[in-house]
């Protein structure tokens, strides 16, 4: 069982510019505005409040960067969250859109401490186009070190049925609901492998 010693918001920046240095591994989690990031980030740090959900999907443009350390069989595994905006609401203007999308694409290029790319797709959707193309874009930028995780959220409102077909369909992915607290274990573990290999696999 993974423990969550720490979680604590540590700052909120608007570009790689003003966002603090790269000290620590970091796991940036992507999705459309509404997938359950927050909740997915307060599940996995067994926080309430860690994350903020806004009540307006899309509003929230800030890059928020949270410290946490995991503990597995009394080993401490320091990492840093980075919660990212959620792309693809419509009510957001072309023009804040593409700046947006402008800084968001740097940050991605550039923030060399990114070890894990986590993108949450809403398992009630899983062939949207958007989702498919941020895929897209994370598997060209990605370095060898990095890894791209696809975690599929809200899979409680699956029947058996869809969620067989999906599990078929997506053989790599992670597959949660934060309702139910599934799948979340399994994504910790997966965190802690690709950052630390060796070093945690020998811990257990």
């Amino acid at each position: 069982m993974i423990k969550v010693k720490k979680a604590n918001f540590l700052i909120s920046a608007t570009s790689i510019e003003n966002a603090p240095p790269e000290s620590l591994s970091e796991v940036a989690f992507l999705g459309r505005s509404n997938v359950g990031k927050s909740s997915l980030l307060n599940s996995l740090t067994d926080r309430k409040n860690l994350a903020k959900s806004s009540s307006t999907p899309g509003k929230t443009r800030l890059i928020n960067f949270f410290e946490v350390e995991f503990v597995a069989n009394e080993n401490i595994y320091p990492l840093r969250f980075v919660d990212l905006p959620g792309f693809g609401y419509a009510k957001a203007s072309k023009s804040l859109k593409e700046q947006w999308q402008k800084s968001l694409t740097k940050f991605l290029q550039n923030r060399a401490s990114i070890r894990v790319f986590i993108l949450l797709r809403d398992a009630r959707h899983p062939n949207l186009k958007i989702d498919e193309d941020a895929k897209l874009f994370l598997e060209s930028i990605k370095n060898p070190d990095q890894k791209l995780i696809e975690v599929f959220t809200k899979v409680d409102k699956l029947k058996q049925k869809e969620l067989s077909k999906l599990k078929r369909d997506f053989k790599d992915a992670i597959f949660v609901s934060n309702l139910k607290k599934i799948g979340i274990e399994k994504l910790k573990k997966e965190i802690l492998n690709s950052i630390f290999g060796d070093i945690y696999a020998n811990s257990l």
